[in-house]
């Protein structure tokens, strides 16, 4: 087995540490592969689909970056069907019907996983043509 290097900030490296007890985790390591694994589940789930596909994300945010991410949002407005938001605690959360081709899709999901103002975006396939 490979061994990789990490840097991590103290701050996410106790939510790390704490997050890893609450799981169950025997170790750093197992919790670190577990949560490699699902990204890259998530990444060749949504690259196998083709043609015409309808998902739901769920993209949660800094409330204070609020604009920004409405920003990159909007640039996918044609194949936003639905939108809500919702902002509690320091955090916004929008929920998006999406409906277009796999391509398009693939693209604005890779800008929001990217941006460092968005803290997670999940995604469900609902159908495809």
């Amino acid at each position: 087995m490979e061994i990789l290097s990490l840097s991590i900030d103290d701050k996410t490296l106790e939510k790390l540490n704490e997050t890893q007890r609450l799981l169950k985790f025997k170790s750093r390591s197992k919790f670190l592969r577990t949560a490699i694994m699902n990204i890259m589940k998530d990444y060749n789930e949504i690259n196998s689909v083709s043609g015409n596909i309808e998902c739901v994300f769920v993209v949660n945010y800094k409330e204070n970056e609020k604009n920004h991410v409405s920003d990159l949002i909007h640039k996918y407005k044609d194949i936003i069907k639905t939108e809500v938001h919702h902002h509690s605690y320091g955090s916004g959360v929008d929920i998006l019907i999406l409906s277009s081709d796999a391509d398009n899709i693939r693209k604005m999901f890779s800008s929001l996983r990217t941006n460092k103002c968005i803290y997670s975006v999940s995604y469900s396939l609902l159908g495809k043509e």
